[in-house]
């Protein structure tokens, strides 16, 4: 009960209105006050003062967010011949099979059909086992937020990494994630990973890098608590299409998980 408590009251200081630090300038000026608003918010100055240890601006990720933009300008059936293979389709029937009970347990608390977590599961990740990022999430998106250009989405995901770290969720050591600071086997940005994570192995911890049960359920809660319909398509046209626009707004990508999850089926 405790931790649901906590988690609502990160929610609720993460959806007031930020007193925006000033984007550009001295980076370290940015960080001062960025750390004032995140002990504003309830993260400790411990819990501060380790994170932000030794950050600097990554040039790289600067570099990648300048260039990653119309990622999705292939037609769906190129898009998809690269990323629906017979490697993927095998490896995601395994899943299906071995996490069996897992995922109907999943979808009778959250109504979304095993097939398209899986789905999911393996084209943001191939199941846990692929790229997950390699980068310290606490720096890309302190570069992010410092940035001009998106500054306050970035600003709140910086708090909300915080917050994961206040949390105990991960360790600043597994707090590691990929460009735009994507966390875990289905890749959340940190607001998402607050709003929507679910310790569904019941060890206390919201564990997106490593647990299996908690990666499945937080993805399905996330595609439920925004409109998901059970036991309806998913295709183009459905609601539940729409739904996944939360997930991906690339319609190109939400049909290759539509063909996936069929694939799978």
């Amino acid at each position: 009960m405790m931790r649901r408590l906590l988690a609502v009251l990160f929610l609720m200081l993460l959806a007031t209105p930020l007193h925006a630090a000033q984007c550009g300038g001295d980076f370290g000026s940015f960080l001062a006050t960025m750390a004032r608003e995140a002990q504003g918010k309830g993260v400790s100055r411990g819990v501060v003062d380790q994170a932000f240890a030794g950050v600097s601006q990554d040039q790289g990720v600067l570099s990648f967010d300048r260039r990653q933009r119309g990622t999705f300008r292939k037609s769906f059936e190129e898009y998809a011949a690269t990323r629906v293979t017979g490697g993927r389709i095998s490896g995601g029937k395994a899943r299906l099979q071995r996490n069996a009970a897992l995922l109907q347990r999943v979808e009778q608390r959250f109504g979304v059909p095993g097939n398209l977590l899986v789905a999911i599961w393996g084209l943001e990740t191939d199941f846990g086992t692929g790229d997950m990022g390699k980068l310290p999430v606490i720096r890309v998106v302190a570069t992010l937020a410092h940035d001009c250009r998106r500054t306050d989405l970035f600003q709140g995901e910086l708090l909300a990494a915080l917050a994961i770290l206040q949390r105990g969720d991960l360790p600043l050591r597994d707090l590691i994630g990929a460009y735009a600071g994507e966390i875990g086997q289905t890749q959340f940005l940190p607001s998402s990973y607050i709003k929507y994570g679910v310790d569904f192995d019941g060890n206390g911890h919201v564990d997106l890098r490593h647990s299996v049960p908690d990666v499945l359920a937080s993805t399905a809660n996330l595609l439920k608590t925004n409109g998901w319909q059970p036991g309806g398509d998913y295709h183009q046209g459905s609601r539940n299409f729409e739904v996944m626009r939360e997930w991906n707004r690339a319609e190109v990508y939400r049909k290759t998980i539509g063909l996936f999850a069929d694939r799978l089926r």
